[in-house]
C-alpha cells in the first residue's frame, strides 16, 4: 500500500512543470522567485524533482516546445530576432514538398520528427543554495538519477568533439526522411527503412544518413580527482567521469577547483568490456551546473565599493609590510621571506616584443635552508591562498609528471598529451617541495619553462609546444642537510649554475641559535598551540584575511608600471657594482648575469605594481637590492645579521648615504626622503634624521608642515 501510495504520476507532474512556466513572474528581481514557486506547490514536486532530475528535464523541455510552437496562437515570440539555420531551410524544403505532393504523403511523414531535432535551448538544473556538496567517496547506488553536486580538482579535459542527437536518414528512392534519436555515445546506424513505415508508406529503398539533417551538439569528458583533505589514511584520491554537453563545454580546465551539480547516471559497458563486465555497469554524471571555488585574477570581478576600498588601503601608511605580514601570520619571524613571496604572487610585467621576443615577468624563488625553518609550510600557505597552484614534491616528481606525458584517449583511442604539474600550473604556481632530491635529468626539464615559459613535446608522433606561463617556487635543503659554514656556498647549493640564475631570488635560510630569538619563537608556537590562531602583534599591525589580500593583488597586476628614463643610469650603477663585489669577493655565493639585471627590474616593477603606480621609483629599486642583500645576510654573523634586521634607523642611514655618494646630492626634501626609504614609517625616518642631525651628520631645515629636509655641506659623507 505504501508504495501505490508513493507511486507518482507523472502525467500530472508533468502538469505542473506546465504550470510553472506558465505563471513564472521575474518582477520582483529580489525575491527568490524560482524557491517560492516551487515550494508554492506540490511539497513533493521539488523532492520529486531533485530525486529523479533525468525525466524532469524531458518534461520541461518538453512543455518548454509547446510555448515556443511557433503554430500555436499562444507561443512565446523571441524578442530578438533569431537568424536563420540549417534546420530552418531544412522546414521550408519540407513545406514545400508538403504543398506540391501528389499523393498527399509527404516525405516528412515517414517518421514523426524528435522535438530535439529543432530545440535551440538547453534544460539545466542549478543546485540549491543551500545544497552541500557530497563528498566523492560517498556516492553510491541511492544517487542514481538524482542531482548531485560535488567538488573535486579537474585533472584531465577531453577535446570538444560533436555528439549526434538525432540522426536523420533519406530514402534515396522517394526522399521519404525517417528519425533515430540517440541517448548513448554509442549506437547501430539504421540501413533500410523499418517494416512498420515499409507499409505505410510503400518504401523499400536504402537509407542515406544526411549529415546537415541531422542534430548535433557540442559533447566534452572531464575526470574529476577528490580533494586531499577528503581522503581518508592510507588512501589514493579517486575520479569521477563527467560529461559536458552544450554551452558547458570549455568552461573548465585541467588544474581548475570546482564544484559540480549533475545528475549521476549509469552505462552499460559494450563490446568485449561487456563480457567480462557481467552485470557491472560503469557510472558518470551529466554536467548541469559549474562553479569555480578559485577565480583567477583575470576573472574576479571588484565592485565598486571594493575597488575604493582597496584605494584607499594602497595610501594607507606602509601598505607593503601590512601585506607582508598577513601571509602566514602564524609563522614567526621571516618578515623578509614573507616580502618576497608577496611579490612573487604579484609578479612583474610581460613584456612582449615586436620582433615576437618575449621578456619574462613572473618571479622565481627558491627558499634554501636548514631543517625546521618553515620552507615547506610557507609553500603550503602560497599554494592554499593562490587561485591557481599545484603542489608537488622533487621526490614523487618526474620530468613527465612535471611537463607532459603521452596517454591513449579512453574514448577516440588516440595518442593525446596529459599536462603534468607546470602545465597544470599555467598562469599560476607551481610550487616543489624538496628540489634538492629531484633527479638531475627531471630537473632538468624544468630549464626551458623557467626562462621561455613552454614545453616542447616531441612524442608518439606528436610535436608540439605547450604554455607553461607559471611561476616556480621551489624549496631544498643544503648538500649536507645543514648549512655547513666551513664550506663554500657553492658547495652547500650543490644545484647547477644554469638553474639557479633562473631564479630571481635564492633565499637562504640559516638555523642559528639566538637566545633571545629561541625564546620569542617559543612564546609565539605555544601562543598558537593554546589559542589555535596567531598571537596579538606588539605593533598594533591590523593583518588582512585572505580574501582581501587576494582582491589586493588582483587589482594590482591590473597595473604596468614602466622603468622611467631618469632611473637609467641608477640601475645600470647598481648592476655594475653587483659585478664588481662578486669579482672582488674571494668566495662568491650567487652568479651574477644578465638575467639579475632582469630581476631586479621584476621585483622593482612588482613594488610598483603593490602602490598602485603607473612607473616604477627609485624607492622600488632599493627595496629590491634590498631583498637580494637580505636573501643572502644568514652567510653573516649573528651581530650584523641582528643589527640588519633589528636596527631600522641605521639601515634608513646607510639608505641615504649610498644614495648620496652615488648620486652627489646637496639637498633632500622629505618627499625625496620618504621615496627613498619607503619601506620603513614616518616616524623612524624623521628619529633617524634628528640623530645624525644632532651628531653633526647633516642639518635639517623644517617646512611649513614641521617635516624635515636633509642640507648637507661640500665635504659631508664624502670623505
Amino acid at each position: 500500500m505504501a508504495q501505490s501510495a508513493d507511486k507518482l504520476d507523472y502525467p500530472s507532474e508533468a502538469a505542473n512543470c506546465h504550470d510553472f512556466l506558465d505563471h513564472f513572474s521575474a518582477d520582483d528581481e529580489k525575491t527568490h522567485k524560482y524557491r517560492d514557486m516551487l515550494y508554492a506547490k506540490d511539497a513533493r514536486f521539488l523532492k520529486n524533482l531533485l530525486d529523479n532530475t533525468k525525466r524532469y528535464q524531458s518534461h520541461f523541455a518538453s512543455q518548454a516546445d509547446k510555448f515556443l510552437d511557433v503554430s500555436s496562437p499562444n507561443s512565446i515570440r523571441p524578442t530578438i530576432p533569431i537568424l536563420p539555420d540549417t534546420f530552418d531551410v531544412l522546414m521550408n524544403q519540407r513545406q514545400q514538398a508538403a504543398s506540391t505532393a501528389e499523393n498527399g504523403v509527404t516525405p516528412a511523414e515517414g517518421s514523426d520528427m524528435p522535438p530535439e531535432l529543432l530545440r535551440r535551448f538547453e534544460v539545466v538544473f542549478k543546485p540549491l543554495s543551500k545544497a552541500k556538496p557530497v563528498p566523492m567517496r560517498q556516492i553510491g547506488a541511492e544517487h542514481v538519477g538524482k542531482l548531485v553536486s560535488v567538488k573535486g580538482i579537474c585533472t584531465h579535459v577531453s577535446d570538444v568533439k560533436p555528439h549526434i542527437v538525432v540522426a536523420t536518414y533519406t530514402d534515396a528512392e522517394t526522399g521519404y526522411e525517417v528519425y533515430q534519436q540517440v541517448t548513448g555515445r554509442q549506437f547501430n546506424p539504421l540501413d533500410t527503412i523499418p517494416k512498420e513505415l515499409q507499409l505505410s508508406t510503400g518504401a523499400k529503398g536504402q537509407l542515406t544518413l544526411e549529415t546537415r539533417g541531422s542534430r548535433f551538439i557540442k559533447y566534452q569528458e572531464l575526470k574529476l580527482q577528490e580533494l586531499a583533505l577528503e581522503v581518508p589514511q592510507g588512501a589514493t584520491p579517486r575520479s569521477l567521469h563527467l560529461q559536458m554537453k552544450g554551452e558547458l563545454t570549455r568552461c573548465v580546465k585541467p588544474g581548475d577547483s570546482v564544484t559540480i551539480t549533475g545528475i549521476h547516471l549509469t552505462e552499460p559497458y559494450t563490446g568485449f568490456k561487456a563480457m567480462r563486465a557481467g552485470l557491472l555497469t560503469s557510472t558518470y554524471t551529466e554536467a548541469m551546473h559549474v562553479e569555480h571555488n578559485k577565480q583567477s585574477y583575470a576573472d574576479l570581478q571588484l565592485s565598486s565599493d571594493k575597488d575604493s576600498f582597496l584605494s584607499e588601503l594602497s595610501e594607507s601608511e606602509d601598505i607593503y609590510g601590512r601585506l607582508s605580514a598577513s601571509i602566514a601570520p602564524e609563522i614567526f619571524g621571516h618578515e623578509d621571506v614573507k616580502r618576497a613571496l608577496l611579490l612573487l604572487m604579484v609578479g612583474g610585467v610581460t613584456r612582449h616584443l615586436k620582433d615576437g621576443m618575449k621578456l619574462r615577468g613572473d618571479i622565481h624563488l627558491c627558499l634554501m635552508g636548514d631543517p625546521g625553518v618553515a620552507k615547506s609550510q610557507l609553500i603550503k600557505y602560497i599554494a592554499h591562498i593562490s587561485p591557481r597552484a599545484v603542489y608537488t614534491t622533487g621526490k614523487g616528481s618526474s620530468g613527465v609528471g612535471l611537463t607532459a606525458a603521452v596517454q591513449r584517449d579512453p574514448v577516440t583511442s588516440e595518442m593525446v598529451l596529459e599536462g603534468g604539474a607546470l602545465v597544470l600550473a599555467d598562469k599560476g604556481i607551481c610550487c616543489i617541495d624538496e628540489f634538492d632530491k629531484m633527479d638531475e635529468g627531471d630537473r632538468t626539464a624544468i630549464h626551458e619553462v623557467m626562462e621561455q615559459q613552454t614545453v616542447s613535446i616531441a612524442k608518439a608522433g606528436i610535436t608540439t609546444t605547450l604554455n607553461t606561463r607559471t611561476t616556480v617556487l621551489a624549496a631544498a635543503n643544503p648538500a649536507m642537510g645543514r648549512y655547513d659554514v666551513k664550506r663554500s656556498p657553492t658547495e652547500n647549493i650543490n644545484l647547477p649554475a644554469a638553474l639557479l640564475s633562473r631564479f630571481d631570488l635564492m633565499w637562504l635560510i640559516l638555523d642559528k641559535k639566538d637566545s633571545e630569538a629561541d625564546r620569542a619563537l617559543c612564546s609565539h608556537v605555544l601562543s598558537v598551540h593554546q589559542t589555535g590562531r596567531a598571537p596579538e602583534r606588539t605593533d598594533a599591525v591590523e593583518l588582512l584575511d585572505a580574501a582581501t589580500l587576494r582582491s589586493y593583488i588582483a587589482k594590482a597586476k591590473q597595473f604596468n608600471p614602466y622603468i622611467p628614463e631618469d632611473l637609467t643610469e641608477y640601475v645600470a650603477a647598481v648592476y655594475s657594482e653587483i659585478r664588481a663585489d662578486e669579482v672582488a669577493s674571494e668566495v662568491p655565493h650567487s652568479y651574477t648575469t644578465a638575467r639579475t639585471l632582469l630581476s631586479i627590474l621584476r621585483l622593482s616593477q612588482a613594488l610598483a605594481r603593490l602602490r598602485f603606480a603607473d612607473h616604477v621609483d627609485q624607492a622600488d629599486v632599493d627595496e629590491a637590492l634590498r631583498l637580494m642583500q637580505m636573501s643572502k645576510i644568514s652567510l653573516h654573523d649573528d651581530e650584523g645579521r641582528r643589527r640588519a634586521v633589528e636596527d631600522p634607523i641605521s639601515a634608513i642611514y646607510g639608505r641615504i648615504r649610498e644614495d648620496i655618494l652615488r648620486n652627489e646630492k646637496n639637498t633632500y626634501s622629505w618627499e625625496e626622503v620618504v621615496a627613498l626609504c619607503g619601506s620603513y614609517t614616518a616616524d623612524q625616518i624623521k628619529q633617524t634624521l634628528e640623530d645624525y642631525a644632532s651628531s653633526g651628520v647633516w642639518n635639517l631645515e623644517r617646512d611649513a608642515r614641521g617635516n624635515p629636509s636633509i642640507l648637507l655641506g661640500q665635504d659631508d659623507m664624502r670623505r
